[in-house]
């Protein structure tokens, strides 16, 4: 597996604006730090959920017929291209979302990623593209889907901690930080399909 492109793909998409960081600043300003950990574990366990079922269901379509391997991985380099763009083209968000309190944050993060569209196709785009074609283990599957869960929880946490700090960054260096991270992105496309 290629691991720098992994690394970009997973970090970028994990850390970069979405419902996610937005609902983890939210409740932070609304319940304080130590409240939102619970709701950054629990989309921490949603997405290590997703991408082991995407896991085990693309393995599973891939023994019964081995044709879709190559379709998938091209979902997964034109979904990562498309995320470049919509980087390349977002602005700051200025809306907070509308959620209403819940007392538990941690099923509200776990189940939110099952509506969750960027979860989802975060989790069946690095499955398709880096898991499956290298990988043919359910044990090397589970660790790498619990790599992606502690990675979703390190992202809430850290815009639950830095959130305003981020907030404020973004909105001046917005192109900038735009630009690097679509780099980074088109960079981790590429790299699938050379390698």
């Amino acid at each position: 597996m290629p691991i720098l492109p992994f690394l970009s793909f997973v970090l970028i998409s994990s850390f970069t604006p979405g419902p996610n960081n937005f609902m983890a600043v939210s409740f932070a300003n609304r319940y304080g730090f130590r409240n939102t950990l619970s709701f950054c574990t629990g989309v921490g366990t949603g997405f290590f959920l997703i991408a082991v079922i995407c896991s085990f269901f693309n393995r599973a379509l891939i023994e019964v017929l081995p044709i879709i391997e190559t379709p998938l991985t091209l979902v997964g380099v034109f979904y990562m291209l498309y995320l470049a763009y919509k980087t390349f083209t977002s602005s700051p968000s200025k809306e907070e979302p509308s959620a209403k309190a819940d007392k538990n944050l941690f099923i509200v993060g776990t189940l939110m990623q099952f509506i969750n569209p960027k979860a989802i196709l975060y989790g069946i785009a690095v499955v398709s593209t880096f898991l499956l074609p290298y990988y043919s283990s359910y044990v090397s599957y589970t660790l790498f889907c619990l790599f992606l869960g502690i990675v979703g929880i390190c992202s809430t946490i850290t815009w639950s901690l830095f959130g305003s700090i981020l907030q404020n960054y973004l909105a001046r260096y917005q192109t900038v930080f735009n630009i690097v991270m679509g780099l980074l992105l088109v960079y981790s496309a590429f790299a699938i399909l050379i390698g």
